[in-house]
């Protein structure tokens, strides 16, 4: 008998936006996400965004008129709310800094097994660049438009 898991993955990640336009550009012009979608889901827009690479999880933006970037507060410092891997986090850290997101400075931890930095998006919402020798390597979907 096979075993039965009650999730199989993570399905996507929900950042708040002010501005669904403005938030749609900056992670595309960024990030190098695409635009899959974009419709109105509860009285507010929705915008999914994703990678090529064929397990790569959506970032799906939620407009909202409320003031308030997502925070998590780990031992009263604010704390990012989502990780993003990268291959090269020396390119990806210059290339963020060269289009002038907010970045902080690449922090190592062990014997350079892994590597991170903070940024925050264009609302303010604290994300993580990381990068380790444990990551899985993902296929690109080729059908991916």
């Amino acid at each position: 008998m096979k075993n039965k898991f009650v999730f199989n993955r993570i399905g996507y990640n929900y950042i708040p936006t002010r501005n669904i336009d403005e938030s749609i550009e900056w992670y595309v012009n960024n990030l190098g996400l695409k635009l899959m979608n974009k419709f109105e889901d509860r009285g507010s827009l929705i915008g999914v965004l994703h990678y090529p690479h064929k397990n790569a999880i959506a970032l799906v933006l939620i407009e909202t008129s409320d003031n308030n970037p997502l925070k998590i507060m780990r031992n009263g410092k604010e704390f990012p709310v989502m990780a993003m891997n990268c291959d090269d986090i020396e390119y990806t850290y210059n290339l963020l800094k060269s289009k002038g997101v907010k970045v902080e400075s690449i922090k190592t931890l062990g014997n350079g097994e892994a590597k991170y930095f903070y940024f925050q998006d264009n609302q303010g919402n604290l994300l993580e660049a990381a990068w380790s020798i444990w990551d899985q390597k993902d296929e690109i979907n080729n059908n991916f438009i």
